[in-house]
C-alpha cells in the first residue's frame, strides 16, 4: 500500500460560486502511478467545501438559492458582531453543514464517479480567494 499526497489550489469568486476540480483531480491521480484505492480530498478553509455535484447551471443557481434561504447573510450572526469588519458568518456556517473533506474509490487509475458526478468546490465566502486544497491517495 502506497500513499501519494498532491496538493493545488483554485482560485475562487466567493459568493457560493462553484468550480469543477474532476478533471484536476484525475490528472493528478494519472500522475501516482497507482491502479486501485482511495482518494480523499480536503479543503484548507472553514468557508468553502468540496462536494459531489452534477456540474449543469440549473443547479449552480438552484444550490445559490437553497444556501440563501437556509443560511442568509446576516450582520447580527455572532460571528460578524463579535469581530470587527466581519460579514462572512453565514460563510462559515455553511462550510460547517456542507463539510471540507471527500472520499472516492478509484479502479485502474480512474475515480469512481458515476455518470451525471463531478467533484467540485463550492466558495461560501464573500470575497475571492485562492483555495488550497489536498489531495491523498492511498493505494496500489
Amino acid at each position: 500500500m502506497s500513499v501519494v499526497t498532491k496538493l493545488f489550489s483554485v482560485n475562487m469568486q466567493g459568493d457560493t460560486k462553484i468550480e469543477n476540480i474532476t478533471e484536476k483531480c484525475q490528472n493528478l491521480l494519472n500522475g501516482a502511478e497507482l491502479d486501485a484505492g482511495i482518494v480523499t480530498l480536503f479543503i484548507k478553509h472553514t468557508t468553502a467545501s468540496i462536494m459531489i455535484f452534477e456540474d449543469e447551471p440549473g443547479l449552480h443557481e438552484d444550490t445559490k438559492n437553497i444556501w440563501n434561504q437556509l443560511i442568509p447573510a446576516d450582520p447580527e450572526w455572532q460571528h460578524n458582531t463579535r469581530n470587527k469588519g466581519e460579514d462572512n458568518g453565514h460563510s462559515h456556517l455553511r462550510g460547517q453543514i456542507q463539510g471540507q473533506s471527500l472520499t472516492i474509490p478509484f479502479m485502474k487509475r480512474t475515480l469512481m464517479l458515476g455518470q451525471w458526478q463531478q467533484i467540485v468546490v463550492i466558495d461560501f465566502d464573500t470575497c475571492a480567494r485562492t483555495r488550497d486544497i489536498v489531495m491523498q491517495i492511498i493505494g496500489e
